[in-house]
């Protein structure tokens, strides 16, 4: 049968990116406690693409996701990116997956246990002759108190939910709950989904001891990333859903520790 994609581009435009996008999938992530944890990553898929051909072979990708079905892990990362470009006749390729991390959280005082979820991506590029980049991106909700309200107001002070989304390179192993762990001591507290009214009690109370800014909470959490010398390079973002001002609080730190 004729090859339409192999014939030749319309112009003599190189492609960055081109492929598959939103493709739900099973996949297996590493987990500190219980070895493996099975979810569902939303993956996206890409090659360049040189002007000599007019596209892709879109069903390769799924060709080659099927051939790992079982070894979806961040081990493996590197060695599909390079069968998708040997698949592909490409010099690049690049890989997101999207997916839901849980946590079994304990309450910090009644002692109720209850799944956290968090939002993680595993962000990954390959071009042939180089190195396999890997970024690690967890996104952790956590409760902040602002300092400011808490210092002019005689009994009372104004919280908010926050986001901080938190974003790494490194060149050894790094747990996806130690990067939760520490963000949320970062915070004036965590969340949890399950909570009885002793713990409540304790959760705003910690939190009005432990006031922060969006500032304060990058810059803890930019501090501690620093000093871990697993760590090359990060960048930490922090949105404060404001709850008495109509507009949100940012801020934003990035790194790069080879230079």
């Amino acid at each position: 049968m004729i090859d339409v994609q192999n014939e030749p581009g319309v112009n003599e435009m190189d492609i960055d990116k081109v492929g598959i996008c939103d493709v739900n999938y099973p996949i297996q992530v590493l987990d500190k406690n219980r070895e493996k944890q099975g979810t569902t990553a939303s993956i996206n898929m890409f090659v360049d693409l040189p002007h000599r051909f007019k596209g892709t072979h879109m069903s390769r990708f799924i060709e080659v996701l099927n051939e790992y079905r079982d070894e979806i892990t961040v081990r493996n990362m590197g060695k599909i990116l390079r069968e998708i470009t040997r698949s592909l006749e490409a010099r690049s390729a690049h890989m997101e997956l999207a997916f839901k991390y849980f946590i079994e959280k304990e309450s910090p005082v009644s002692k109720s246990r209850s799944l956290m979820d968090y939002d993680c991506r595993f962000i990954i590029a390959y071009a042939q002759g180089g190195s396999v980049d890997f970024v690690l991106e967890v996104k952790v909700p956590v409760m902040t108190l602002c300092p400011c309200s808490k210092e002019i107001s005689q009994t009372a002070a104004h919280n908010q939910r926050s986001e901080v989304t938190v974003q790494l390179r490194f060149n050894n192993f790094v747990w996806i709950e130690d990067i939760i762990s520490f963000v949320e001591r970062s915070a004036s507290s965590g969340l949890y989904a399950l909570l009885k009214r002793p713990d409540e009690k304790y959760v705003v109370e910690h939190a009005y001891e432990n006031p922060r800014f969006v500032e304060d909470i990058v810059r803890i959490i930019a501090s501690k990333l620093m000093k871990d010398e697993k760590i090359t390079w990060f960048s930490v973002k922090s949105i404060n859903y404001e709850s008495i001002h109509n507009h949100n609080a940012y801020a934003y730190i990035e790194r790069d520790k080879r230079k």
